[in-house]
């Protein structure tokens, strides 16, 4: 009897060792495939990773090239500008300049009267204010106005008892202001 106890008691002990044994193995096996789920989702998101990382770098690329070209542009827009800013004013100019030809030519002539001459003058003087007016140049003719020396320069003062002190008697020379700001200052004289 005690015999038959200590077979069953062997063969349980060894049915034990064997199930924990298997049971072993499925853990090692489990183990296993948790190891390569794992690293089959770090090498995808590697994958991603790096799609992501190649495409920010495209992008990075293509952005810079279109920042140097816009800034090439640009560049080549201010020369343009610059070479070009007195197109409009040249334009402008062109027909005051045919008509003081046309006048010289016309003044050379046997038939030409100093009347026709004076007016043909007169005529591209106002022709060239037009133009000046035309770009905001402002002409200066302080005759009888009080002087003022942020606009006018004193060339000499004369007691004139017909003016009043520091008003401007003569203008020897016009000045000329652009877009308000002062060009050239208008030379005159100035009672004392």
């Amino acid at each position: 009897m005690a015999e038959k106890q200590n077979n069953e008691t062997i063969q349980n002990e060894e049915l034990n060792e064997a199930t924990q044994q298997n049971e072993a193995s499925q853990n090692e096996e489990t183990l296993q495939d948790a190891q390569d789920a794992v690293s089959d989702d770090i090498e995808a998101m590697l994958k991603d990773a790096q799609s992501e990382a190649a495409k920010h770098k495209d992008l990075a690329l293509r952005l810079q090239a279109d920042m140097e070209n816009l800034r090439r542009r640009t560049r080549l827009d201010l020369e343009e500008a610059h070479k070009f800013a007195l197109k409009k004013f040249v334009d402008a100019l062109i027909p005051a300049m045919d008509s003081m030809e046309m006048g010289m030519e016309a003044a050379s002539k046997e038939e030409a009267t100093k009347e026709n001459i004076r007016e043909g003058v007169e005529m591209t003087f106002k022709q060239m204010l037009d133009v000046l007016g035309e770009f905001s140049v402002e002409r200066l003719d302080p005759k009888g106005e009080k002087f003022n020396p942020q606009e006018h320069e004193a060339m000499t003062m004369i007691p004139s008892p017909e003016h009043e002190s520091q008003t401007v008697v003569d203008v020897i020379q016009k000045g000329y202001k652009l877009n308000e700001r002062l060009v050239r200052p208008a030379r005159v004289i100035v009672a004392q």
